[in-house]
Formats: C-alpha cells, structure tokens, sequence
C-alpha cells in the first residue's frame, strides 16, 4: 500500500500541475478501489491532500507570474462558502447519486472548454463579480459534497467567464483549489472520522512532488494542447464514473 500510495500521489499531483485540476477526480477513486478506504473517508482525505497539493502547486506557478491573485481570492472568496456547506450537506446523501451527478456535470464542463475561446495568451476584462459569484458557488458546493478540488470547473470558469488566459487560469485555479479543499475538509471533519492520516501525509508528499514536476512543464506546452487535453481528459474520466454507477440510472 505504501509504494502504491507514493505513486498514486505521484500521478495527482502531475495531473494538478499541468492541467489545474483533476487530481482530486483521481484521488477519490484511488482511495476508494486501489487502496481500500471507506467512501466519505475517502472524500475527507482527499480534500486534505488535494488542498495541500495544490497549495504548493499554486506558488511555483506564482513564480512564474501564472497566477491572477485578485480573480483567484475573489472567486476563492464564494467557493469557500459552498464548499463549507457542501461539506456539511454531504452526509445527506448517498454517494453513488452525488457521483452521477458529477459525471454529468464534468461532461457539460469539457463541452464547454472544447468549444469555448481563450487560446490567446492575451487577458481579456473580466466579468462582473455578479457573474462570477455562482459558477464560483456551485464550484465550491460540488467540492465539499463529494471531496474533489473543482479544477475541473474552476478551469472553464475562469477561461469563459473571467477572460484568464489558459495557463493563467491553471496556476489560478490551484490557488482556488487549495482554498476550497481546505474549507470543504472543514465541513467534513467530525469527531468520529476515521482518517488515515499517515497514508495522507504519504500521499500528499508523492503529490507535491508530482505537481511541483507537472508546474515546471507547463510553460513548454501550446495553450491550445493544454486547453483539448483538459477537455480530453475531463471526458475520460466523467464516461468512467458514470458507467461505474450505472445502477443509479438502471434502478438496479
């Protein structure tokens, strides 16, 4: 479990430095069926180790200027908020439907950054902060329901809505992630759960190293390859989590 933990954490945290997200659609399933935790344990050591991850992530992608601290705190600011009262609201619901309902989600997301401008390495004026407020609430109500980060509508949120270059938005987003995660691990922790808090902090070293190497590479990647290959990705990922809980739409 040990070897398997390190290169689990290894995979996350590239995944986190080079698209910005994603880690924690990994991180979840990883714990679950690799490493045999319990689902909500799962989803707590997760948000854990994914906020951490992305905590280191965001500073070297700070360094290199990759960072909009002011859209990151403000979107970071509301996502906090839902990500607290997901973390809350989790334990009313079954975490096969919360599951489903992400993959949907994650596929209307991709939809979005396949389709969607914002290949210019060009910041364009961003929306109203009326208009960021609810994608940036949704983000964090999704995060602490089901113990992911949210990079993977963090990303399109500030590419389509907040005029954030590709790049841009990825070490942007990992600010966004480490708030979020953070304040969602809040809103799941009680007094009764069952961390493993030594195969987390193993895990999350593995993962700091991973985006610590995925954030080096980034600036050496065309905006557009990042932009399918996040896409890509998200598709993947949301057709894999949705034919694992295919019951919930057969009524089996």
């Amino acid at each position: 479990m040990t070897v398997l933990g390190l290169l689990f954490g290894l995979l996350v945290g590239l995944t986190l430095g080079l698209l910005g997200g994603g880690g924690s659609i990994l991180t979840v399933p990883i714990f679950v069926f690799m490493l045999g935790i319990e689902t909500k344990t799962a989803m707590t050591m997760s948000l854990a180790a994914v906020g951490i991850t992305s905590l280191f992530g965001a500073f070297g992608h700070w360094r290199q200027g990759h960072i909009n601290t002011r859209l990151a705190l403000l979107f970071g600011a509301f996502a906090m908020t839902g990500s607290f009262v997901g973390g809350k609201l989790s334990r009313l619901f079954s975490g096969d439907v919360l599951l489903t309902v992400f993959g949907v989600v994650m596929l209307m997301a991709a939809t979005f950054m396949a389709r969607g401008r914002g290949n210019s390495d060009e910041e364009r004026p961003p929306r109203s902060v009326s208009v960021m407020a609810l994608p940036a609430l949704v983000v964090g109500l999704l995060t602490g329901l089901i113990g992911v980060g949210g990079g993977f509508l963090i990303v399109p949120a500030l590419v389509l809505l907040g005029g954030v270059p590709m790049k841009k938005a990825i070490g942007t987003s990992l600010l966004v992630i480490a708030m979020t995660a953070l304040s969602g691990f809040a809103g799941h922790l009680t007094e009764d759960a069952n961390i493993h808090w030594g195969l987390t902090a193993l895990f999350t070293a593995a993962a700091i190293i991973g985006t610590l190497a995925g954030t080096r590479l980034v600036p050496h990647i065309p905006q557009r390859t990042l932009r399918k290959s996040f896409a890509l990705f998200l598709i993947v990922m949301a057709l894999l989590i949705l034919y694992q809980k295919r019951a919930v739409f057969l009524g089996t």
